[in-house]
């Protein structure tokens, strides 16, 4: 007794050794050769738990084929059973009628088993070995799809949902039109998570629970999901056969109820046409029309790629060219965006998006927006990925061996050094680096370097990659080697060059004699904020030959670049900056050389608050010459990144207006690609102040708003205030000088 005891509990321990991986064949021919075939392992429920509902849902599939006769009379149901394992199921319900069953699993040891038990009694059944994520069967081929267990078992956590989507993508694709996909299931959330999204549309569900057997001990419950095969239109909640109060409160049901709250809520709101994303399985079944044939003006937002069919998964969209869109030169083109841009105006609103499609001269452009998975991936990896999705939603006049264009949107950086990264309070995440661009555009790229020039940057990541400030190092070394070298460059940064997202030293780290030029502004529109002051030369000439100081204040410190410029090169000036984050004050002055004196303090405070103070403040006294506002909107989905919507405000205005001199001047610098969002911040301000100026920047989306304290006519083209202006510049740098002085001829009245 003692060896037989031995040798059964040795048995177990095998039997338990070859479960610890549902997905590996070699565990279950193991488990299947251990176990004899007249002890069926039966997942979660036995024929009399089942059969009521099961025979309920599969008679109901007579019709399929032709079948009109008494009901009961099902032998024509084509029945697929994957992963059969060496359960009764597929026997008993033989017995009770449908005789057209297919068994497949991918132990051949069981499927041998099983063969040589029914062969006999059981003749029109079929046992294949086959792997149910890969099966050899034609399309439509099966009235009725019955799993017990087999996609939990492929759903293991530890795996991810590879398996279980292969599985379904094929359950889906041998499935005939009205046919159903019955599945048992612990509705585990990690498995009806992945389930409900790929049975959205095209299908009806249904979820209901199988009774428990008496003598059970678990108390995990056993739930059927039956997904029918419907028109591709089709979109419906999930219907229930049970009241969920009476569900026993454990973590079982909480699970189940989540996921079918969860789906039901998406289901909803697709239903109404909100916010609809789709699959690409989606829109190959037709849920929106003929995706071969172009239809102008349509945009669709969907997924691409799914675990197991792809490296990664996208977050598109598809847009066809409106009619109005001119020459095109593309059936069909991808444009990759960025993580870094993702969040901008001209990326992430219909209006930017279709923008884009007209620079592309693209019929459709399928725009793709990689996210922080995609890090570390080059662009040639992705577009490998990409290649066979895309096609699949080529409109039919490209050629099957044409190729693809990959466009791209990126930074044009050649090499980068991240220099210093701190997360703030107020700021969150703040990235100083040095780069290379690939190369230079405007004024500096008609100029000649020894060597490439290197730009400190200074990044918030809340921005989504807006660049702060910008400046130019030089090696004090080599200085001669960059006088008369510098020049306005903004515009480089937005081309459609490959990004090289490389860490590779820049500069020698023990180089101590490497630093931050502040005689030079890499920003162009800090240099046209400065030409702006032409608007003012004349008052500003009165107060330097009276020996009284202009007070100019700056909200946004930033880098402290345009304080230090100002301080620099209009001497008469004294310059206070504004800036709410300490932090942000702290980096100015260790990696950019922000330093303070008697014309050039900083305050730590909220820029609102500072100017309301100064409206408070005596008649007369104390008041501001000049008022620059250079802040970033921490939401940028609304289609301004600057400035913050509170300094736009009429209330705010209103009080910038009351805190300026009379002849005061004050700047905004507003980045926005959307002409509403610009309306509507000029028409506010015109209410405020009246009459505007305005400088357009050809190479940037940045536009300098200028508002005059004075009711008097300004010339914008008088001799003497160009004058005026050029004799208070104290500008070192020539190139620097010219990019001002040209900034400030190009200065418009705003109309209207």
């Amino acid at each position: 007794m003692g060896k037989q005891k031995k040798k059964a509990q040795q048995t177990q321990a095998d039997l338990l050794s070859t479960l610890e991986d549902f997905t590996s064949k070699e565990n279950w021919d193991k488990f299947f050769s251990i176990k004899s075939t007249d002890e069926p392992f039966e997942w979660y429920a036995e024929w009399p738990q089942l059969r009521e509902l099961l025979l309920t849902q599969l008679i109901s599939l007579q019709e399929l084929n032709g079948e009109t006769s008494a009901k009961g009379s099902v032998s024509q149901v084509q029945v697929l059973v994957p992963g059969c394992g060496n359960s009764r199921l597929s026997e008993q319900l033989y017995d009770a009628g449908f005789q057209c069953i297919t068994n497949i699993d991918f132990s051949k040891v069981v499927i041998g088993d099983m063969l040589k038990r029914n062969v006999r009694s059981r003749p029109c059944m079929r046992w294949r070995v086959m792997d149910m994520t890969s099966m050899q069967f034609a399309d439509e081929s099966f009235d009725a799809v019955l799993d017990k267990g087999g996609l939990d078992a492929l759903m293991e956590p530890e795996l991810g949902p590879v398996l279980g989507n292969q599985y379904v993508s094929e359950v889906k694709r041998v499935m005939k039109k009205g046919g159903k996909f019955i599945c048992l299931t612990l509705g585990e959330s990690h498995v009806l998570g992945m389930f409900f999204p790929k049975f959205r549309y095209g299908w009806k569900i249904s979820l209901h629970i199988l009774p428990q057997k008496q003598s059970k001990r678990t108390s995990l419950k056993t739930f059927m999901v039956v997904a029918e095969k419907a028109t591709p239109t089709t979109l419906q909640t999930i219907s229930t056969s049970f009241d969920h109060n009476t569900l026993e409160s454990n973590d079982q049901s909480r699970g189940v109820l989540e996921a079918l709250e969860t789906e039901n809520n998406i289901r909803t709101k697709w239903s109404s046409g909100n916010d609809i994303v789709y699959s690409l399985e989606d829109l190959k079944i037709g849920v929106k029309g003929d995706l071969s044939e172009l239809s102008p003006g349509q945009r669709v937002e969907l997924t691409l790629g799914e675990p197991g069919q792809s490296r990664f998964c996208y977050k598109s969209v598809l847009l066809d060219a409106q009619q109005n869109s001119g020459e095109l030169i593309y059936h069909c083109g991808v444009f990759l965006v960025p993580k870094t841009r993702g969040h901008e105006w001209l990326f992430s609103s219909e209006e930017g998006q279709w923008m884009v499609v007209e620079s592309s001269k693209s019929a459709r452009l399928i725009m793709v927006f990689l996210d922080s998975t995609h890090t570390g991936t080059s662009s040639e990896e992705i577009q490998k990925d990409l290649s066979p999705l895309v096609r699949q939603l080529a409109p039919s006049k490209i050629d099957d061996g044409a190729q693809i264009p990959f466009m791209a949107a990126s930074d044009g950086i050649k090499e980068r050094k991240v220099v210093h990264q701190v997360t703030s309070p107020l700021t969150g995440p703040i990235v100083v680096d040095d780069v290379i661009y690939e190369k230079l555009d405007g004024q500096l790229s008609q100029l000649s370097f020894s060597k490439d020039p290197v730009f400190r940057r200074l990044t918030f990541e809340r921005s989504e990659g807006l660049i702060q400030s910008e400046a130019l190092l030089i090696d004090q070394n080599n200085v001669h080697e960059t006088e008369n070298k510098k020049s306005n460059s903004k515009s480089k940064k937005k081309g459609t060059q490959k990004s090289n997202g490389s860490h590779v030293s820049l500069i020698d780290d023990g180089n101590d004699n490497v630093n931050v030029s502040h005689d030079y502004l890499a920003s162009s529109y800090h240099s046209g904020i400065i030409s702006g002051f032409m608007l003012i030369s004349s008052y500003l000439e009165r107060m330097a030959s009276s020996g009284t100081s202009v007070r100019a204040v700056v909200i946004g410190l930033g880098a402290g670049l345009l304080p230090m410029f100002l301080h620099e090169c209009i001497p008469l000036l004294k310059v206070e900056a504004v800036e709410l984050d300490p932090v942000v004050v702290e980096l100015a002055r260790v990696y950019f050389g922000f330093t303070e004196d008697q014309r050039l303090k900083v305050h730590v405070t909220d820029g609102i608050k500072f100017v309301e103070d100064i409206k408070t403040e005596n008649e007369g006294i104390n008041k501001l010459d000049i008022l620059i506002v250079d802040v970033d909107s921490p939401d940028s989905s609304s289609g301004m990144t600057c400035p913050a919507a509170d300094f736009i405000q009429e209330s705010f205005l209103s009080t910038v207006k009351n805190s300026l001199s009379n002849e005061g001047l004050f700047v905004i610098n507003l980045v926005s690609r959307s002409p509403a969002v610009k309306e509507m911040v000029v028409s506010r301000m015109k209410v405020v102040f009246g009459k505007l100026f305005c400088l357009e920047l050809e190479e940037d989306v940045n536009e300098v708003i200028f508002a005059v304290n004075s009711e008097g006519n300004t010339d914008l083209k008088s001799p003497e205030a160009y004058n005026q202006f050029q004799k208070l510049l104290n500008v070192k740098n020539p190139e620097m000088n010219k990019s001002i002085i040209d900034s400030a001829n190009k200065i418009k009245v705003l109309d209207g």
